[in-house]
C-alpha cells in the first residue's frame, strides 16, 4: 500500500479521535439511535433511552441516501435542528451523514461528527470538503471496496489537514443474501495492522437482522474494534427507515448488558490486539 501516507501506521501511535466529551479509540465507544430523524418525539425518546442504556454517542440521519427517489429522504434542516436538541438534554454528541460538499460547513455547525456513507465512499469532492473543516469525520467502508481503496479515501481527508478520521467498517457485498451484507470481521484485526486510525463496526447495516446485531457487535469487541454504530428506534415498527433493522430499546439495553462486561472482562487480561510497529 506503497500510496498510503498519512493513513500508514509506520510506527505512529494509535489515534484518539476526540468527539464532544468522547473519546474514539480509548474505551470501546457505542453510537446508538435511530436511522432517520423522523420526529422530535421519536428522536428525544429514543436519545433518553440509549443515554440511560449507556450509549456514548447519538446517531441519526437528517439527510437519507436512499435507493428509491420516492422513499423518505429525511428532514433535512429540521432534522439537524431537533438533534441539537436531543444532544442539549442527554449531553450525547451527535454524528449524522452529510450527502453533498455544499452542505458541510453548515451541518458541521449542528453535528458534532460528520458521517461519510458507504455510497459516497469514494466521493472525492465530498471528502475534500469535510477535510477542510475540523468537525472528526466517521468514514465507512464502500460495499464493493477493498481495505487499499477504503484507505486512500481517507487519504484525502487527512490530506486536507483534518486528522480526526474513524473507519468504520459495515459489510460489504457478496453473493449471500440471507443477511444484508457480510461483515468482514477480518478486515478490523488487518486494519489495527496497517493504520493507527479508530476502527468501529456497523453490525446493524452489515447483518440487517436484529437477531444478529448482538453477536456481531461482542464479535467486533474480542476482534479489536473500537467501537459499534447501531440502529436503535423506539418503535420500530413505525420507522419510516429500515424498519426491519433497528433494534427496540429493549434489545440495545440487553446488548449493553452483554458488552461492557466483555468489555471489562478483554481490559482486565490486557488483552488488545498486537499490530505491526
Amino acid at each position: 500500500m506503497k500510496n498510503i501516507k498519512l493513513a500508514a501506521r509506520n510506527g505512529r501511535p494509535p489515534t484518539v479521535v476526540k468527539v464532544g466529551s468522547v473519546e474514539v479509540g480509548g474505551s470501546f465507544t457505542v453510537i446508538a439511535g435511530p436511522c432517520a430523524v423522523e420526529s422530535e418525539e421519536q428522536t428525544l425518546k429514543t436519545a433518553q433511552a440509549v443515554k440511560a442504556a449507556g450509549a456514548n454517542m447519538l446517531r441519526g440521519g437528517a439527510f437519507k441516501p436512499r435507493t428509491s427517489p420516492y422513499s423518505f429522504q429525511g428532514l433535512g434542516i429540521e432534522g439537524l435542528k431537533i438533534l441539537e436538541r436531543a444532544r442539549r438534554e442527554t449531553g450525547l454528541p451527535v454524528v449524522t451523514e452529510v450527502l453533498d460538499p455544499r452542505d458541510v460547513s453548515w451541518v458541521a455547525e449542528y453535528a458534532d461528527m460528520l458521517q461519510i456513507g458507504a455510497r459516497n465512499m469514494q466521493n472525492f469532492a465530498l471528502l475534500k470538503e469535510v477535510g477542510r473543516v475540523r468537525r472528526p469525520v466517521l468514514l465507512k467502508r464502500g460495499m464493493h471496496s477493498t481495505l487499499e481503496e477504503w484507505l486512500n479515501c481517507a487519504e484525502y481527508v487527512l490530506g486536507e489537514g483534518n486528522p480526526n478520521v474513524i473507519l468504520c467498517e459495515r459489510g460489504i457485498r457478496t453473493f449471500e443474501r440471507y443477511t444484508r451484507n457480510t461483515l468482514d470481521l477480518c478486515a478490523v484485526p488487518a486494519l489495527r495492522e496497517l493504520t493507527h486510525l479508530p476502527v468501529i463496526v456497523d453490525p446493524t447495516h452489515a447483518t440487517g437482522k436484529p437477531s444478529l446485531v448482538a453477536p456481531m457487535s461482542l464479535g467486533a469487541l474480542a476482534v479489536g474494534a473500537q467501537g459499534i454504530i447501531v440502529e436503535v428506534h423506539c418503535n420500530p415498527s413505525e420507522a419510516l427507515c429500515d424498519a426491519d433493522q433497528a433494534l427496540t430499546v429493549e434489545m440495545f439495553g440487553s446488548l449493553m448488558r452483554r458488552l461492557r462486561p466483555l468489555e471489562g472482562f478483554l481490559a482486565g487480561q490486557g488483552r488488545e490486539p498486537e499490530v505491526a510497529g
